[in-house]
């Protein structure tokens, strides 16, 4: 994951003042112009536990492809693999309904299928 500081013009200092603090490198609340319809994206990104983690939200409806990709690119280093995760429906926990998650783990490599299964 990129520095977070490197995302500050994105911050949302007040909403991260409500989660009990600024943020800095490891976390952070930010907010973001969709590349869609400008509307507000919401983003929660930290990276600690030996995961980065990012999730995205919107207010009436849940992101898009192209806003998660959006995200993905502007927090994650061009050469990192991120990815969503479909858990067992008893490890699923929702906050947020209209949310979407990146991850990406510290110490592991994500696998992926060759080239030209795409």
């Amino acid at each position: 994951m990129k520095r977070l500081r490197e995302l500050n013009q994105y911050r949302n200092k007040a909403w991260e003042a409500r989660m009990g603090g600024a943020g800095d490198d490891n976390g952070g609340c930010f907010t973001l112009r969709s590349p869609v319809d400008a509307a507000d994206l919401n983003v929660i990104a930290s990276n600690g536990e030996g995961w980065d983690h990012v999730s995205v939200s919107r207010p009436l409806r849940t992101p898009s492809w192209a806003e998660l990709e959006y995200v993905k690119r502007l927090f994650f280093k061009a050469d990192e693999v991120a990815m969503q995760l479909h858990v067992p429906a008893s490890d699923h926990v929702n906050v947020h309904p209209n949310c979407l998650h990146l991850w990406r783990p510290h110490d592991v490599q994500i696998p992926m299928p060759p080239t030209e299964f795409d």
